[in-house]
């Protein structure tokens, strides 16, 4: 298997190829890799960073980062990633020059795709185009209600069991941990702070259930209003893990949304609400 982010990286061989943003790699793309798969030549995803949408001056709040959605899509048995640099040169280019330029050196024969799927300048051009360029187009239906942009509403609105339905498996909130204020160490439960790329989305802010690295978490998101916060954070207590995880990548799974965040009369006050959403993460199921 291999990720590149060239043709030139990857040999001239016959490819079953699956185009596309695959943001989230939700149930709906898996449809779509499922038919690249049975397809018979090797199986390849071509997709795109950043987010064309992003690249042309539009907000993109991504499901997954580049990174995380390759591992997604290597997880689900793709033999080949092609992530194509997507830039303004790229998005004034016709249908049929983009087919020559990305699809036809890499060796594509089946090209498979959302039913809808648009490309080439001013999304010109569709799985007809690719059909009348001489390759074998597979389209796949597109399932009512399942899309990114729905995920995405659900994720806004805090509905993280919703969203996983669509995602096959709960949302995910990817990043480095930092140094924080330290207040939960104070307090008697020590979280690890989340550095989270720009372009995420962040659910709607309040107490979650979830886990990471093997441990039930009580996860917050938003700006601490018992300390008067302004700036989002991410804050995640890993429940009977002991490790000092500064600098490290960590990929946290969001399960349920337990509550609102609150300020409160006193800190005494606090830890005793931590403690009751501690006991209800540690009883939470995972939704999916």
């Amino acid at each position: 298997m291999k990720v590149v982010r060239s043709t030139e990286e990857l040999a001239p061989a016959r490819r079953a190829v699956a185009i596309g943003t695959f943001d989230g790699v939700h149930l709906g793309h898996r449809r779509v890799l499922d038919a690249t798969r049975a397809a018979g030549p090797i199986s390849t995803v071509v997709t795109f960073d950043p987010h064309p949408r992003a690249a042309l001056g539009e907000s993109v709040e991504l499901i997954t980062g580049v990174r995380r959605r390759v591992e997604l899509l290597t997880g689900l048995g793709v033999e080949d990633v092609l992530v194509v640099p997507f830039d303004a040169e790229l998005a004034g280019i016709d249908a049929a020059e983009f087919a020559e330029r990305v699809l036809r050196p890499i060796g594509t024969e089946v090209v498979v795709a959302g039913s809808g799927f648009r490309f080439g300048r001013g999304r010109s051009g569709d799985l007809g185009t690719l059909a009348a360029l001489g390759f074998d187009v597979r389209p796949v239906p597109v399932a009512e209600g399942l899309s990114s942009s729905a995920i995405r509403g659900l994720l806004r609105a805090g509905d993280v069991g919703a969203a996983a339905l669509l995602l096959g498996r709960p949302y995910e909130l990817d990043g480095t941990v930092v140094r924080g204020h330290a207040r939960g160490a104070g307090l008697g439960f020590p979280t690890a702070n989340l550095a989270l790329a720009p372009e995420l989305l962040v659910p709607a802010h309040g107490i979650y259930a979830g886990a990471a690295l093997g441990h039930r978490a009580a996860i917050s998101i938003g700006t601490n209003p018992h300390y008067g916060g302004r700036q989002l954070s991410v804050e995640a207590f890993l429940l009977d893990y002991h490790g000092d995880l500064y600098g490290h990548r960590v990929v946290v799974e969001v399960w349920q949304r337990l509550r609102t965040e609150l300020a409160f009369k006193d800190e005494e006050e606090l830890i005793a609400q931590i403690g009751r959403d501690v006991g209800e993460a540690s009883a939470a199921i995972r939704p999916v």
